[in-house]
């Protein structure tokens, strides 16, 4: 875990380095995602070159980062110009006035805190000392986990304490060996292996803790990609739509591409694909409400009751919320 964390930071210098002194090329486009089920359509655009599709000059350069937070701050610092996670990480750049907008959605899925401690079955039981895995602080996870405690405890931030920060590869086997953590709060297909061990269970459930669906993961362009190279971010946009159209009207033949990426075998892909919750969209959902109870619990100190306010012109703001 300490070799993932040590990758990561030497990734994130390679392209600092990378982009001091230098004029950017106009046709260079720098795409971050993550790690997990939600970023088929990233991974499509990758595998199928579809950005290259809508712009044959583009200059695509691809990127895994452990974190939402990690690639807002790389967005922020001008080495990455399209990344996705999901809306808290976005909502916080948002709130800080960085230059970046969402240029689409990903999709909604099921997310939750599972742990291994048989005495451990509401958030009241989880005790000082006790930690936590999820991302970052600011994480998606990190949000529905407060959402969750301000309805259990009283208090939005009575876990805070309790989380620590890890890639999700790392927390699905830390919980399953039962070792250095107590719970993992995760996502698809990390949320999905842990249910299937006997010894593990549910202590949240994301959907409870928000009241609704929402949308998990939103891609996020900046201004200078939109500036610098309208046609190239179009071009992004229109990869994203295909992936996603792929992904729901063809969700076999995407399984030849994506399944071997996520290090999963075909049969189960087509499970994770398909389990109740797992939806992609290019619609942004819930980003509001987000926002509301980030601001009420002190996360962030921005607030708009216009969706448009988040959303670059690729998408409706009627469909959004």
């Amino acid at each position: 875990m300490k070799k993932t964390a040590l990758l990561l930071l030497m990734l994130l210098l390679g392209l600092s380095l990378l982009s001091c002194g230098r004029n950017v090329d106009k046709n260079r486009v720098v795409v971050a995602q993550q790690f997990g089920l939600g970023y088929a359509p990233i991974i499509l655009m990758q595998e199928l070159n579809l950005i290259e599709k809508y712009y044959p000059d583009a200059q695509v350069e691809w990127v895994r980062l452990g974190s939402g937070g990690a690639i807002r701050e790389g967005m922020a610092g001008g080495n990455i110009d399209v990344g996705s996670m999901g809306v808290p990480p976005y909502l916080i750049a948002w709130a800080k006035g960085y230059d970046y907008k969402i240029i689409s959605a990903l999709c909604e899925m099921p997310l939750g805190l599972q742990t291994y401690h048989e005495n451990v079955k509401t958030l009241k039981d989880i005790k000082p000392g006790m930690k936590i895995a999820l991302p970052s602080p600011g994480s998606i996870q990190h949000i529905l986990l407060s959402m969750a405690a301000a309805k259990e405890l009283g208090n939005p931030k009575a876990l805070d304490q309790n989380i620590i920060a890890m890639a999700h590869p790392d927390g699905v086997n830390a919980l399953i060996n039962q070792v250095e953590i107590d719970g993992h709060f995760t996502s698809p297909p990390y949320i999905f292996k842990e249910l299937e061990q006997e010894n593990i269970h549910q202590v949240v459930d994301a959907r409870d803790a928000f009241g609704s669906d929402f949308t998990f993961l939103v891609t996020a362009a900046t201004g200078q990609l939109k500036k610098r190279n309208p046609e190239l971010f179009n071009a992004v946009y229109k990869a994203l739509e295909e992936a996603i159209n792929m992904l729901n009207e063809n969700p076999e033949k995407t399984a030849e591409y994506v399944a071997p990426v996520l290090n999963l075998d075909r049969e189960t892909y087509m499970k994770y694909t398909t389990w109740e919750g797992v939806r992609f969209s290019t619609n942004p959902h819930g980003l509001l409400t987000f926002l509301d109870f980030m601001n009420e619990a002190g996360y962030v100190d921005r607030n708009t009751e216009n969706v448009k306010d988040l959303l670059w012109e690729t998408l409706d703001p009627a469909r959004a919320d």
